[in-house]
């Protein structure tokens, strides 16, 4: 019995019908999207970049321009948030608010990705003296609790925007040492990185080609939570007066100075606290969906 020959034509058709496989980003992206919750919070976190985008087009009115004669207006068609005790636009100065959150978030995460990055990679890669030293000093920095430490640093740098964002940036490079050297003491023990040194590769090559890029999951998982972090803590630190001064529209300070009219106006608090609370609870729902759909053992779940 001979066997029929394959033409060029069958070949085709079985390159055609075996299934093309994705990368594990896309995968993830698509588990992602098969969750409701994680939806939501891409939604939220959507909007408010958006937000922030379009700013000077979606506001209404000036955020910084007080209306004495429309002061404490409650909620009406011509300010739909209603106006704070200079007459105000609260919409507006929420809407612009948002461009301060989105800024603290970025660019405190960005200094605690980067230097707990570079930290934790480090102590997990050489260990060693250098492994408990880098340690300890992590452990130091994690004594303290979280908000009060930002304090103490605010307070000794001086109050303002960018000292907060420091501030935030400098607590939360704990955590992330910690999670870059819990994934560096795993990924350095496979064997492509034995490979690799077999290969003669260098120490930093090994570490930042080989490394790090198979860490990346836990970071951004833990970056997307931290963005809601700092912005709370942003809004406690401008709450305090140590942050954001007056008369920027962060949202902190709307809720500080409404905090003495909010019983015969609550709407100047309602508002500024209401973005507050979907921002972080965006940043949340997000960050727990991209953890569930970038770890490796839910893939059949």
């Amino acid at each position: 019995m001979t066997t029929p020959e394959v033409t060029a034509a069958d070949k085709a058709a079985d390159i055609v019908m075996e299934p093309v496989s994705k990368g594990p980003w896309v995968e993830g992206f698509r588990r992602l999207l098969r969750q409701k919750t994680a939806v939501l919070g891409l939604i939220i976190v959507c909007t408010l970049i958006i937000t922030a985008l379009l700013a000077p087009v979606l506001a209404p009115y000036d955020p910084l321009v007080p209306d004495l004669v429309n002061r404490l207006q409650p909620p009406s068609a011509e300010h739909p948030f209603g106006t704070d005790a200079l007459g105000r636009d609260i919409l507006s100065r929420v809407i612009y608010g948002s461009r301060i959150s989105i800024q603290v978030g970025i660019i405190a995460v960005g200094i605690s990705l980067l230097c707990g990055t570079l930290l934790g990679a480090i102590s997990g890669y050489y260990g060693g003296k250098l492994d408990l030293v880098i340690m300890r000093l992590i452990d130091i920095l994690m004594a303290f609790p979280y908000i009060l430490l930002a304090i103490a640093i605010t307070a000794m740098l001086g109050p303002g925007l960018t000292n907060a964002m420091i501030a935030i940036g400098i607590v939360g490079i704990p955590i992330y040492a910690r999670v870059v050297r819990g994934a560096v003491l795993s990924v350095k023990e496979m064997e492509y990185i034995e490979a690799a040194r077999v290969c003669g590769c260098s120490n930093f090559r090994i570490l930042f080609k080989h490394v790090l890029p198979n860490c990346l999951a836990p970071l951004i998982v833990q970056a997307t939570l931290g963005i809601g972090t700092a912005i709370l803590d942003a809004a406690g630190l401008g709450f305090l007066g140590l942050g954001a001064q007056p008369p920027k529209p962060e949202w902190g300070i709307m809720l500080n100075k409404g905090k003495d009219v909010m019983q015969i106006a609550p709407w100047v608090i309602m508002f500024p606290g209401a973005a507050i609370l979907l921002a972080v609870l965006g940043f949340n729902l997000l960050g727990d969906g991209l953890r569930d759909a970038l770890d490796p053992r839910l893939k059949d779940s």
